[in-house]
């Protein structure tokens, strides 16, 4: 049974370990260009595919039986070849229903949609299901029934943001579709985009105590609709949340922060290890991009210089998945660093009494004891307020190891 995804750039997808948990069939991830995709489609040399970006639409035309589901919402995302002849139907339908329900109820509610593609579609009819008082429809250069995103500012009462754009997915992860600062009545964020695991809109969210919910279970829930239309077998929907969160352990990094020498790297290297995760060091990333080593990097540009080749490796790490990373000591000095790297990432501080930590060295920052204390006490503060977590590192530094490994499974996987 040959069976898989199409879609344009498909490098952020995780769709192939989903369907090939719950099926036994191989699931291929198929990228096409806007010229292959009509000769693909032509074609027919498929059993099943699942559709994404931009093609949910596009596909229609092919298809020679569309069900009263995907017909009614006017994009298709899963197609099935009985005997030369395509069916199709729309399972994202399922999956964002699914996720909204598990997590808000937004009936008699006044919900935002950002976004007018396929995804839109299927979330202006999910939407329509779960009994939203308003829906507004956001768009750029659209016209009616959509409204522009600066016109959205005026609508400070909206109550749920749903995003169904691409913004903020890999690998550009840093932008969001909007500014939650506008919404003050805003009680919940969706966004079906789901790598990186947490996207820069729900960071936002988070950061303002919002409750949100990004893209995964969407994902999964619609996976098991779409391997149920593929097979004509019932799936076990229990698997939707287990599969979840499976892939969500599997996915995230862990992040360590902490001062100059309290064994973010020691104690990195040997829980990835353990873990079987990849483990990566931001400074030794920055001399390997430098070519040279941070003392010469700090006497050569100074701290400024330093900080700025710093962001940049803080930028691309963050894209990494299944990684523990050992970040340097000032790496909160920047926000923008910690909010890359909380998006796939569980941010663990690791605390040392001061009095342990050494001084001189490649660090030029702790040139003495006195200069790591004003050093701590600037950090403190921050370490704190970006950490998801805290661990000790001041005896037998197998307690620290353990202290970590039991802080990280506590805390993944949710």
């Amino acid at each position: 049974m040959k069976v898989g995804l199409i879609g344009e750039k498909l490098g952020h997808s995780f769709s192939k370990p989903i369907h090939e948990q719950i099926a036994d069939y191989t699931y291929d991830i198929m990228p096409l260009s806007r010229s292959e995709f009509p000769l693909f489609m032509e074609n027919r040399a498929f059993d099943a595919i699942n559709v994404t970006i931009p093609y949910k639409e596009m596909v229609m035309p092919y298809c020679d039986y569309i069900d009263e589901k995907a017909s009614e919402i006017g994009a298709v995302n899963a197609i099935k070849n009985i005997n030369g002849k395509l069916y199709a139907t729309n399972t994202d339908f399922d999956g964002l229903k699914w996720m909204i329900e598990n997590h808000f109820d937004i009936s008699g509610r006044i919900v935002a949609i950002c976004g007018s593609g396929g995804t839109s579609k299927t979330a202006f009819a999910v939407c329509k299901a779960l009994g939203a008082k308003e829906i507004v429809r956001v768009a750029r250069n659209k016209g009616q029934p959509f409204i522009t995103y600066e016109e959205l500012k005026n609508r400070t009462d909206v109550e749920f943001i749903l995003n169904t754009t691409s913004v903020g997915m890999l690998p550009d992860i840093m932008p969001a579709i909007v500014d939650l600062d506008n919404f003050p009545n805003c009680q919940g964020v969706v966004d079906v985009v789901y790598n990186p695991l947490l996207t820069s809109l729900c960071y936002q969210a988070r950061q303002k105590g919002i409750p949100y919910i990004c893209g995964l279970e969407m994902l999964v829930g619609q996976a098991v609709a779409a391997v149920e239309f593929f097979t004509d077998r019932a799936a076990d929907r229990s698997v939707i949340a287990d599969i979840t969160k499976k892939l969500y352990r599997e996915k995230r990094n862990l992040v360590l922060i902490g001062m100059p020498s309290c064994g973010k790297t020691s104690i990195g290297r040997r829980f990835a290890k353990k873990a079987g995760m990849n483990f990566v060091d931001i400074d030794a990333e920055i001399e390997k991009a430098a070519g040279k080593s941070i003392p010469q990097i700090f006497n050569e540009t100074g701290e400024t210089g330093f900080r700025k080749i710093e962001s940049e490796i803080c930028a691309e790490v963050a894209k990494l998945n299944h990684t523990v990373i050992s970040c340097g000591g000032g790496v909160v000095k920047n926000p923008l660093n910690m909010q890359a790297l909380s998006l796939n990432g569980f941010v663990v501080y690791i605390k040392r009494d001061t009095n342990k930590l050494h001084t001189g060295g490649s660090r030029p920052l702790s040139s003495d004891r006195a200069a790591l204390k004003q050093m701590e006490a600037e950090r403190l503060p921050l370490y704190e307020k970006y950490s998801d977590a805290t661990v000790e590192n001041n005896g037998y530094f197998g307690y620290a190891l353990d202290s970590l490994a039991e802080v990280w499974n506590e805390n993944t996987g949710n």
